[in-house]
């Protein structure tokens, strides 16, 4: 089962309120949170992946985003292929 809720802006709140915009992907029993930050450093993806009560999380520098949505799609594609 996989449930993707689209990206939405984050209204400012005491926790987490450097966030920007959000996302949600629901893959079975695991929730992975796609999350836009801003901080001192400029701005972050914050990716979450949600276990039970299990969480791990990647930062990855807004700036090398692109790089890192090609690098996917190309592992998407080999997978495709596979």
């Amino acid at each position: 089962m996989y449930y993707r809720k689209a990206a939405q802006p984050r209204l400012p709140s005491t926790v987490d309120d450097d966030i920007i915009c959000t996302e949600k992907i629901i893959a079975d029993r695991k929730t992975f949170f796609i999350d836009l930050k801003s901080n001192a450093r400029g701005r972050v993806v914050r990716i979450t992946e949600k276990v039970s009560s299990n969480r791990d999380r990647i930062m990855v520098p807004a700036e090398i985003l692109d790089d890192f949505i090609a690098a996917l799609e190309d592992i998407r594609r080999v997978n495709n292929e596979g």
